[in-house]
Parts: structure tokens; sequence; C-alpha cells
């Protein structure tokens, strides 16, 4: 890992890593993902007081933590350390927003939502309607 972040993340760090991980999952980071995450950092309240010039060194931290063979594993921990439970259904929905964002959801970034529903410990109920909002708002 980097030493350009504190650890544990913020709450913030945490859940732009994780919209930073899914756009990355599947090797092909597009402008309409890049787009969704400066658009959920410039207007969502949650991250009002944040300071955008950390959003490229969280960015090289997820980049890094995916070149290591347990970097999912690591990423996963800082998350854990940094993220409030109370904001855990907010980081699913935020990367639902990031992987519908282009229109397609590759296989990759089925997984992942996978593994963060996983590791969030979010309901499958709860997970199936964060889903269905998201699908709704990316329909072309």
């Amino acid at each position: 890992m980097t030493d350009t972040l504190p650890s544990p993340l913020s709450p913030q760090d945490c859940l732009i890593a994780l919209m930073v991980a899914v756009s990355a999952s599947d090797a092909n980071i597009g402008t309409t993902e890049l787009i969704k995450i400066q658009t959920a950092v410039n207007i969502l309240p949650i991250f009002a007081d944040f300071d955008i010039d950390r959003l490229s060194s969280i960015s090289k931290t997820v980049f890094d933590l995916f070149d290591q063979e347990d970097g999912l594993d690591a990423l996963f921990g800082l998350i854990r350390g940094g993220l409030p439970e109370r904001l855990y259904e907010t980081a699913y929905a935020l990367s639902c927003d990031v992987a519908a964002a282009d229109g397609t959801l590759e296989e990759t970034e089925l997984r992942l939502l996978e593994e963060i529903r996983y590791e969030l410990n979010i309901d499958r109920l709860h997970a199936a309607a964060i889903e269905r909002g998201a699908r709704a708002r990316h329909l072309i």
C-alpha cells in the first residue's frame, strides 16, 4: 500500500475507494464511470467537506492494491476500518451506480458487487432494491 493515505481511511475516502474499485474492476475505467464518481463527490452531502485533491491518491491506493495478490482483502480491511456501518448501504448504492453508469455490467463488476454485499453484510432484499434503483436511474 502507498504511504499517501492515513489509516484508517475517512468515511468519504472509503466511499470513493469502493466506487473507484468498481470502475477499475473490469480493467476499463470509462468516462461515464468517472463522471458518475465526480458527480457524486460534487453533489452528495456526505462529500460536502471532502478535499477533491484526495481523489487521485485514493485512486492510486486502489490501483496499487489491485496489483497485489491479496489486494482486494486489504481494500476491504481498509473499508471496514474507516466506514461506519450506517454508511454500508450508501457505499453499496454508490458502487451500483458506478457499475451501471456505462449501461453495461461486466462479469467482474458483478462479482465485485457481490463481494461488497458480502463484506458489508448488505441484506439481500435491501441489495435487490438498491440494484433496481441503480438500474432504473441508468436506463437509456
